[in-house]
């Protein structure tokens, strides 16, 4: 008799035992085979299902703080105290040349009346316009070196979202969702908040899905206290009715449905997605069940910090609810009321400051007490950054040849500083840091590699980066 607790150690088995585990195991092949037939078919019905990244992510959502118009780096995070004691004087030839679009050749440099201080155990040094955001720079990754192609706001835009300097390309947020759904069934996944003062020179091109299926196409709330309409059900329509009304018009949408028509199929799932929405998202738009404590510290419900610090918080009670992307803007309509400052560096820069350094903190701590920050990729920015030389005496014009951008949470590195321009701040000197390696380090956080991310189309496999990008290796 063979002892029990030995069985497994018995060298030899019977035909009737080795038939029976086969079977067993061609069972459980088959079972697997019939579960991914199962998801493979969900995510043919809803192409936002959650997705997993083939690599280890360190993130699973991003928020993008989007200063649109251009700040200055050197009012802000890069200081540069040659640039203020040449202040008047032309610049010096060593530093070499630079295109501009209304600098003029003979213009004088312009130094900052900005201070810097040195903030946190990382001792980074950052400007007054920052007294809140600066004190949560041990979790900033700043990135002093960045650069671009072009130096007109429409095109630099296009390639700050898209990887490309003219329209028609997806977007980072078309591209995250694409790659990784979305883990809210009842919010959009991708979703964009502009400033309420008007569009951006770049348009709605720059957020767009472009060539991606239509499903990735980016969901814009509107700005004030009721960023979607209609999520009250009408008066005297019951949620029962409602429900009916859906199934009617799935029936009616499914009867004859054109074949391989993405963009009718983002449709239908669009009115699925509108009628959870009116179910669960009038709470993840009812600010008010935040605490007193909360509202505050992202400045909501005073001036100037209402608007954007709503967003801000709004941003966070997205993440909670699995949306992977979310831009919040600043800055909207023409010229000044952007980070746009020709005329005046410091009343614009004073004014788009204080509306949104109370806010970006209040976001960074808010993330972190929550535990959140540690899976949300926060990145901070605008499309190029402002001359050191002076445009009609007291302004700025754009620059794409040397700026800054900062990134936070999502398994990033923070309290360090990457890269640098010159002594005036004209040109990424070390370490520089195109856009697309700023795309390629989200990408790598969230458990892709640039070139994993693909989609057929034109005749060749296209991704986020038009070209290789380097991963920032010191800040992951």
């Amino acid at each position: 008799m063979w002892n029990d607790g030995l069985r497994h150690s018995r060298p030899l088995r019977t035909r009737r035992e080795f038939i029976s585990d086969g079977f067993c195991g061609f069972g459980s092949i088959a079972l697997a085979c019939l579960l991914r037939q199962d998801r493979a078919r969900a995510a043919a019905s809803n192409p936002m299902s959650p997705k997993q990244p083939p690599r280890a992510a360190k993130a699973k959502s991003v928020i993008f703080l989007f200063m649109a118009g251009g700040p200055s780096h050197i009012e802000t995070f890069d200081p540069k105290p040659l640039l203020t004691k040449l202040n008047g004087q032309p610049r010096p030839k060593e530093f070499g040349e630079a295109l501009y679009q209304f600098v003029k050749k003979d213009a004088k440099l312009l130094g900052t009346r900005r201070t810097f201080r040195n903030y946190g155990r990382s001792g980074i040094e950052v400007s007054d316009l920052f007294p809140h955001t600066a004190q949560c720079v041990d979790d900033l990754a700043v990135i002093r070196s960045c650069h671009g192609d072009r130096v007109v706001h429409s095109a630099a835009q296009y390639e700050l979202f898209t990887g490309r300097i003219v329209p028609g390309f997806p977007s980072m947020g078309s591209w995250v969702t694409y790659g990784l759904g979305s883990e809210s069934d009842s919010m959009p996944g991708y979703v964009v908040m502009p400033d309420p003062d008007g569009a951006l020179e770049g348009g709605q091109p720059m957020y767009s899905n472009g060539f991606l299926p239509a499903a990735h196409q980016p969901t814009m709330f509107r700005p004030g206290q009721r960023p979607v309409l209609n999520l009250d059900l009408p008066p005297g329509v019951s949620m029962a009715q409602r429900r009916e009304t859906i199934r009617l018009i799935r029936g009616l949408n499914e009867a004859n449905p054109a074949p391989q028509d993405d963009e009718f199929s983002a449709r239908i799932n669009t009115y699925d997605l509108a009628f959870k929405m009116q179910m669960e998202a009038p709470s993840v738009f009812d600010l008010s069940r935040e605490s007193l404590e909360t509202l505050d510290l992202y400045g909501v419900g005073k001036e100037p910090t209402d608007d954007y610090g709503r967003r801000c918080l709004l941003a966070r009670r997205l993440v909670e609810t699995g949306v992977r992307f979310i831009c919040v803007v600043s800055g909207g309509g023409p010229g000044n009321k952007q980070w746009d400052a020709h005329g005046d560096i410091e009343e614009n820069h004073l004014r788009m400051a204080v509306e949104t350094d109370k806010p970006i903190a209040g976001l960074l701590r808010d993330l972190k007490r929550r535990g959140l920050l540690d899976s949300t990729l926060v990145l901070w920015g605008g499309e190029f950054g402002r001359s050191p030389e002076a445009e009609g005496g007291k302004g700025r014009d754009h620059h794409n040849l040397g700026f800054t951008m900062w990134l936070a949470g999502g398994g990033i590195k923070g309290g360090q500083v990457v890269g640098a321009t010159d002594d005036i701040g004209l040109r990424a000197v070390r370490e520089p840091r195109h856009f697309r390696d700023i795309h390629t380090t989200l990408l790598h956080q969230l458990g892709f590699e640039d070139d994993e991310l693909t989609y057929p189309y034109g005749g060749r496999d296209e991704r986020l980066t038009l070209l290789k990008g380097d991963v920032i290796s010191q800040i992951v």
